[in-house]
């Protein structure tokens, strides 16, 4: 069997903090300590290693200690094996257990860019175009109860019936090679409302300006005679992976105009609304386009977004039905929904006291195609 595939080496570098999360949280004391303006990832193994484990009054201490409280001042050095990487910065949260949310990384803690995660918002991004397209308009009865699946009947009506046939079966998406250490950052992240900052978050991070080469390939055998004599033929339209770097920005045109619109009318978010402003401005290189992956991209990111929140009876009853709005509190004709999450820049005034602003948005990346020659 013969295959044929258009390849793309993809060029994938974050505009803003990045933040994959590995699903684990990180405790400060156990898995981290903070020293000197740093935050260092504890070596556990190497650590508990260098214990005199045989004195009884060791054990004891042992027994009763945080690894943390094992560890020296003069330990904190770069190349420490008692240490896994250190980051610049330090969570706010002071206490011990304090948690920190880990960034998904390679076995020798290198950050990556995972292709399910790219190939998820692609995802998005063609759904939403076949809505388009297709001319729908959303309607309660379309959806399933159960939350977790709400969209799934309509999902299959866009990209195909089945795994099988399904239009992202042609798209191959790997993971990209690793970047180092030094790539690492710590950020303060936090809700941003109509009534101010709220629930603050500590992430690690990929830091902006780390550009990850990763490869994308089309089976262009799926669209041809071969997959018609084995009725493999595909839901969607073809035409939107074979221009992928279009379909994606139309997607992310609209949400731009969006989320400026949403942070233009938040004091104090001057910074989020500038970093819109300047995307929707930029001259993208040809077979380009941007695109927000990973956490904290928010349920417009995730959904049909605009073309559901067009119809605002609609999203009045998605919202009830569905419990989206925390403590229930939707009113018919609140916008939905009401908060974002970006980074947060703290600094001192004269007096010592601590302020907070609001900065940029996370998982922002700018991906470029080159068609590799076969």
């Amino acid at each position: 069997m013969s295959f044929d595939y258009t390849t793309y080496s993809a060029t994938v570098t974050p505009l803003t903090p990045v933040h994959i999360g590995s699903g684990r949280r990180l405790l400060k004391d156990y898995d981290y300590a903070v020293h000197n303006r740093r935050t260092w990832r504890i070596n556990e193994d190497a650590l508990l290693e260098a214990q005199t484990v045989a004195d009884p009054a060791m054990a004891e201490r042992l027994a009763r200690s945080s690894p943390a409280q094992l560890l020296r001042p003069e330990d904190y050095q770069p190349d420490s094996l008692y240490f896994r990487y250190s980051l610049p910065g330090q969570p706010r949260a002071r206490e011990e257990g304090a948690q920190l949310q880990e960034l998904l990384k390679t076995v020798r803690d290198e950050p990556f860019l995972p292709g399910s995660s790219l190939k998820g918002a692609i995802r998005t991004a063609l759904a939403w175009r076949a809505w388009q397209e297709q001319g729908r308009r959303p309607d309660m009865r379309d959806l399933e109860r159960n939350r977790r699946f709400a969209g799934q009947r309509v999902e299959r009506e866009l990209l195909g019936p089945d795994p099988n046939h399904d239009l992202l079966r042609a798209l191959q998406v790997g993971d990209s090679a690793p970047a180092g250490q030094d790539r690492l950052i710590l950020i303060n992240v936090q809700v941003i409302t109509p009534r101010g900052l709220q629930a603050p978050i500590e992430l690690e991070a990929i830091r902006p300006d780390t550009p990850f080469q990763l490869s994308l390939k089309i089976d262009t055998r799926l669209f041809g005679e071969w997959a018609r004599r084995y009725r493999l033929q595909l839901g969607g339209n073809p035409a939107w992976l074979q221009r992928l770097a279009q379909t994606i920005q139309s997607h992310t045109a609209q949400r731009l105009k969006d989320e400026l619109a949403w942070y233009s009318e938040r004091p104090g978010a001057e910074q989020a609304a500038g970093f819109y402003r300047q995307l929707l401005n930029a001259q993208l290189p040809p077979n380009s386009c941007l695109l927000q992956i990973g956490w904290g991209t928010g349920w417009s990111d995730k959904t049909y977004g605009s073309h559901l929140q067009a119809d605002a009876r609609f999203m009045d009853a998605l919202v009830q039905e569905y419990r989206l709005s925390i403590g229930n509190r939707h009113r018919p004709g609140d916008p939905f929904p009401k908060s974002r999450r970006s980074v947060v820049h703290l600094t001192r005034d004269k007096q010592g006291h601590t302020r907070q602003q609001a900065g940029v948005p996370l998982g922002w990346v700018l991906m470029e195609l080159k068609e590799q020659k076969q």
